[in-house]
């Protein structure tokens, strides 16, 4: 067993298990850049619905034998999930790769659509 000093240092650290991200937009297109550190591309999904962009990220729990953890934080198993409203977008041409642990989602924007209208007056 470890000593108790361990788990006291460990127990004042806060975690954030939610995928931390940075969005930002270049050239006409929003880029969206995503930490899913120990997922593998095909843990995965990607949807658009409504322009609202949802990125699950999904593993399950595998049991090791022969292990006995003293203290684990390091849990990469379990579902995170982030929602990003986009608008309107160019849904065809969006794009997504996934390298050392990091998703990058590039999404064109739609043109922009002129919306007003000349009202004659009579």
């Amino acid at each position: 067993m470890l000593p108790s000093i361990f788990n006291d240092m460990f127990d004042t650290v806060e975690y954030d298990d939610a995928m931390k991200c940075d969005i930002y937009e270049k050239d006409n297109l929003i880029h969206i850049e995503l930490d899913v550190p120990g997922f593998d591309k095909n843990d995965i999904n990607i949807e658009l619905s409504k322009g609202n962009l949802i990125v699950t990220a999904k593993k399950e729990k595998i049991e090791e034998e022969n292990k006995k953890y003293y203290r684990r934080e390091r849990s990469f198993y379990g579902k995170y999930s982030r929602s990003f409203y986009l608008g309107d977008v160019e849904e065809d041409k969006i794009e997504a790769s996934f390298k050392d642990g990091i998703l990058v989602i590039t999404v064109p924007k739609e043109a922009t659509k002129e919306n007003k209208k000349l009202i004659e007056i009579k």
